[in-house]
């Protein structure tokens, strides 16, 4: 396999396709699209081999009015039980879509995103269900009922940790005989923003992403601090091995927007999110169409929203990501 570095993949992405020569055809970018993920383990620790299917333990049932919310734990890896809520429509008609809910930065975890609690306006999971869709509900690392040393598994982040978490996830419902495996996608507010699209890099079983304030340019995180980032619910090693240096990281938000292209992401990116600068995104999203629309003549398939508001993910923009994922997903 050929190397790339982060640098020259960047200046590649900018610099665009204006020629054949210099072109970032398919071949080029299957060459290079592993060493982004390479890349992105160099800090977050090497994904692990996942084999066979996660045990299942289902718990209490509750009448959501259009959905069921059904209590369960999957067996992540061996003796890790991750608790989550599946919520499954009442009215269905075959296999029908699902989507896997993360959760953001709070106390209560899969319960938000689920409609039991927190904010009105980040329940996407009963929203989703209501719609019509399968939604799986998971607790990230040490929020809700999940309590997990990580590092005492051999981790060196609890963001890869989330993505094993998450993937396997992903094998629940793919395994559901209510659910169509083709179709599959992911929302997530903040923590569950990153979270969705650190998954999709990963998993390409996930077909549709909807990732709401939940990243910038490493540069434009805080005027370039990463401290935020570099903690034990985060990635350490961006702290120990790359100094909490913008400039020394492995990889940025244009290499994973642009691993998880072709398949359609939805950003919503408010104008005044204090933590995920509009403008970082913006650029992010910019170097990543040189691959959606280079590579792969899927330009309309990236989605970015500015809603004049706070760190917040609003009605009117959370109903055009359903509706997304409606158009991508149906």
């Amino acid at each position: 396999m050929t190397v790339f570095g982060r640098r020259e993949f960047i200046s590649l992405c900018a610099a665009g396709v204006a020629s054949a020569d210099q072109a970032l055809t398919r071949r080029v970018w299957e060459q290079r699209r592993p060493n982004v993920l390479e890349r992105m383990q160099e800090v977050m620790g090497p994904l692990p081999v996942m084999k066979g299917f996660p045990s299942i333990d289902s718990g209490a049932e509750f009448d959501g009015g259009t959905y069921v919310r059904r209590h369960i734990r999957y067996e992540a890896e061996a003796g890790d039980w991750v608790p989550a809520w599946l919520l499954l429509p009442k009215t269905r008609r075959g296999r029908v879509p699902a989507v896997l809910c993360l959760h953001q930065t709070t106390r209560i975890g899969k319960d938000e995103p689920a409609g039991l609690g927190g904010k009105a306006n980040l329940h996407y999971a009963s929203e989703l269900a209501a719609r019509g869709y399968v939604t799986l509900a998971p607790d990230y690392p040490n929020f809700g009922e999940y309590s997990i040393d990580v590092y005492a598994r051999g981790y060196v982040s609890a963001t890869m940790k989330g993505i094993v978490n998450h993937m396997r996830a992903v094998d629940v419902l793919g395994r559901m005989p209510e659910v169509d495996s083709r179709r599959i996608g992911v929302c997530g507010h903040s923590l569950g923003g990153h979270n969705s699209l650190f998954v999709a890099a990963f998993d390409r079983r996930i077909r549709a992403v909807v990732t709401s304030c939940g990243f910038t340019s490493f540069a434009k995180y805080y005027h370039g601090d990463l401290t935020g980032w570099s903690h034990k619910g985060y990635m350490p090693r961006i702290a120990s091995v790359y100094g909490k240096s913008p400039a020394k990281m492995p990889f940025d938000f244009p290499d994973v927007l642009s691993v998880i292209a072709p398949r359609p992401i939805f950003i919503n990116a408010p104008t005044s999110d204090s933590n995920f600068d509009m403008s970082g995104v913006d650029d992010c999203v910019n170097a990543a169409r040189k691959v959606y629309e280079g590579v792969y003549h899927a330009g309309r398939s990236i989605v970015v929203e500015h809603p004049e508001s706070a760190h917040d993910f609003p009605p009117d923009v959370r109903g055009r990501a359903y509706e997304f994922l409606d158009a991508r997903l149906r």
